[in-house]
């Protein structure tokens, strides 16, 4: 079930013309890791609302691209950022960038997707592992060699064993929980530096 926490967070995001909290968590990752840098071809999967897209957007500055896509309708607050790029598509139907009208692999992937969540702690760890899963599977499609990867993840064993077997695709692979993470969350961030491709 979605809601809103109006704590420090939202307000900051409502003052600052964000369109969600979760920007705080791709904020800090990215000060963490420096992930995103000018001039970059970004991919955000499940955009919607869209303030990673706006973040992004600031950080690769007008030479770079951010792409967005997700199953809910474009969100029209984002249509006037020139380099924010919208597609109301399902992700697993993507073969490739040309889908997405771009003629390259992306720098960096995004994704902040959960699952519908149904409150059965087993089954929504589960739907999550999948998820996750199945965004690794697109990844020889979409992220050149050398690129980045950042990944929403809901705690189970199952997704510590599949994310144990996929270090060795990255450079660096690190585990955050940022600040702005409710409490009663279950999720933490993976990043991958350095995609063998």
């Amino acid at each position: 079930m979605a809601f809103k926490v109006k704590d420090h967070f939202f307000h900051k995001a409502k003052s600052e013309n964000y369109l969600a909290r979760s920007v705080y968590k791709l904020s800090e990752i990215n000060d963490r890791f420096q992930i995103l840098k000018p001039g970059q071809l970004v991919l955000d999967l499940g955009y919607h609302p869209g303030s990673w897209s706006q973040y992004a957007s600031e950080m690769v500055g007008n030479e770079g691209l951010v792409v967005g896509i997700d199953l809910y309708p474009i969100n029209e607050k984002l249509v006037p950022v020139k380099n924010i790029r919208l597609f109301e598509k399902d992700i697993f139907d993507l073969k490739g960038p040309q889908d997405l009208n771009v003629d390259q692999k992306f720098d960096i992937v995004l994704s902040d997707m959960a699952p519908n969540t149904s409150g059965i702690k087993t089954v929504d760890q589960l739907k999550s592992l999948s998820l996750v899963e199945s965004i690794f599977e697109l990844l020889p499609k979409l992220l050149i060699p050398k690129g980045h990867l950042l990944i929403k993840v809901f705690e189970s064993q199952g997704a510590q064993d599949f994310l144990k077997q996929q270090k060795k695709l990255f450079k660096e692979f690190h585990y955050l929980r940022p600040e702005a993470t409710r409490k009663t969350s279950k999720e933490y961030f993976v990043i991958g530096k350095g995609y063998s491709g």
